[in-house]
């Protein structure tokens, strides 16, 4: 069996999976609040810090100085 083979069935074996879950997830409601619940942990504590680490290394990377170095600068 070729790598590609073997990675194309495993993909599509990881896809079933993962559906399946989602189906059982989706019906069975404590399950179901659970999830939701997780999902919105995950949103509303991780993707804000993700966000700001983002703005910081791409400021940082411009190469402009920071507003407070700005400020003393003047």
């Amino acid at each position: 069996m070729q790598e590609r083979t073997a990675n194309a069935i495993a993909n599509g074996i990881l896809a079933a999976a993962a559906v399946s879950a989602g189906y059982v997830i989706w019906r069975n409601p404590p399950l179901r609040r659970m999830a939701i619940g997780l999902l919105v942990a995950s949103v509303t504590g991780s993707l804000p810090a993700w966000v700001g680490r983002e703005v910081q290394e791409a400021w940082a990377a411009s190469g402009r100085p920071r507003q407070s170095d700005r400020r003393a600068a003047i």
